[in-house]
């Protein structure tokens, strides 16, 4: 199924199931399919699922602007309101992290009953005399340098710490290959604008404002978002957020950890 944008750019997306809706949002590079543990999980518990390719992503056009966190958050509003929800339980992962973090900045939450932060690129990752805890910008700038010179190369070298596999994750060859196929299957316009943008955002001020209940889950072996940097922080940001650590996770916890991940996010759902 597709839908039009503000800017006429045709998303796609898919939707399952009967009841209270649950809005998955991608990471960067990946697609709806990312999210395949957990849609047949919550469908078969009573929950509508959708989940959005981003544009440049999976099924949807590849246009040669948007890709900054503001429109990724407009185009999640759009919608959201074409489709009518309310109650909506929103899960982003990674970069879709930080556009539910936006969404919730720069549109009402009255749609909104919960916000689930998962492995998200937030509160602010490069380092600044004012962020100092964040990552120093030449580690950040030597990665971006070698995404743009073999963008293959840099996306297999981290396949298996994706998921974190040597603290002996169980995660076959076979879904490493296919998570790093869907990576390459995304523009590689898509994936450079995409990762500029999300290292240099500054959600600091706005985190404080969140005000729907939020469940910030995180992996202490996360190598693409480290969680002194990321996840920890953001919990101390958001009021009354509740804070999911899992020690042997990376940035791949929804498959490597699916199963507490899913009972996780049904518990928090279900409790408030």
């Amino acid at each position: 199924m597709f839908f039009h944008t503000h800017d006429g750019t045709r998303l796609a997306y898919e939707d399952y199931g009967q009841g209270r809706p649950i809005m998955f949002v991608a990471s960067s590079m990946l697609c709806s399919d990312m999210w395949e543990y957990q849609i047949p999980y919550f469908v078969e518990r009573g929950y509508r699922c959708i989940a959005l390719d981003r544009r440049g992503h999976g099924r949807s056009d590849r246009p040669s602007s948007g890709y900054d966190l503001d429109t990724g958050a407009d185009d999640l509003a759009v919608l959201i309101e074409q489709l009518d929800l309310h109650e909506v339980t929103l899960v982003g992962h990674s970069m879709g992290g930080a556009e539910v973090a936006r969404y919730l900045a720069r549109h009402s939450d009255a749609r909104i009953a919960h916000a689930v932060l998962v492995s998200a690129m937030l509160p602010f990752l490069r380092q600044t005399d004012d962020n100092l805890e964040g990552v120093p910008g030449a580690l950040l700038d030597a990665s971006l340098a070698a995404l743009d010179a073999d963008r293959p190369k840099w996306l297999a070298r981290q396949a298996q710490a994706f998921f974190a596999t040597h603290l002996g994750n169980d995660v076959s060859p076979a879904q490493i290959d296919f998570t790093l196929r869907q990576c390459l299957d995304t523009s590689p316009w898509a994936t450079r604008q995409c990762q500029r943008n999300v290292v240099d955002f500054d959600h600091r001020a706005t985190l404080p404002e969140i005000g729907v209940p939020t469940l910030v889950v995180h992996g202490a072996a996360d190598f693409s978002a480290p969680v002194d940097v990321t996840g920890r922080r953001t919990a101390k940001l958001i009021p009354g957020a509740v804070y999911h650590e899992y020690p042997t996770a990376g940035h791949g916890l929804y498959v490597s950890h699916r199963d507490q991940f899913n009972d996780d996010l049904l518990a928090f759902i279900t409790a408030r």
